[in-house]
């Protein structure tokens, strides 16, 4: 797994969000660049579509979500790149997986000022969406707490 160096953690708020407000909807897009390793993070209401590589697609989506008085935090991989390869699945699958934790890292860093206003976020189950066309990648899963995940 990489190290998470904050100093390559860019961070932007769009529409109007701000570092402690509001909670939900909230939503996140942690895009990298290979060449660099620099991570950026946008958070707002939306998605940020625009940042997305659409050929990669190896960008991390996340939001927070309220059900039953109790607030999660959901995440959605894309596991299949452009054309349908199980081989290709099968590898980026590996690769999301051993690099998630670095991501969540760099998620609860970018925003960590809301972690401080709202302690209990770092509570919050984090539940992953690993969205493929094959049944055998195909999972949701919970990965714990924001706490598990403090640089």
């Amino acid at each position: 797994m990489s190290k998470f160096n904050p100093e390559k953690l860019y961070v932007k708020f769009r529409n109007g969000y701000t570092a402690i407000q509001p909670v939900v909807p909230r939503r996140y897009t942690l895009t990298h660049s290979d060449e660099t390793g620099n991570l950026f993070l946008t958070i707002g209401n939306k998605y940020a579509w625009d940042e997305v590589n659409r050929e990669m697609r190896d960008e991390v989506l996340g939001e927070w979500c309220s059900y039953g008085g109790h607030l999660y935090y959901y995440v959605y991989l894309y596991i299949d790149q452009g054309e349908f390869d199980q081989n290709i699945s099968a590898r980026r699958n590996e690769i999301f997986r051993r690099e998630l934790p670095l991501a969540l890292k760099a998620i609860r860093y970018g925003d960590r000022l809301l972690f401080t206003k709202y302690p209990y976020l770092d509570k919050a189950n984090i539940i992953v969406n690993f969205i493929s066309s094959y049944p055998q990648f195909t999972r949701q899963e919970n990965w714990g707490a924001f706490s598990s995940f403090v640089t």
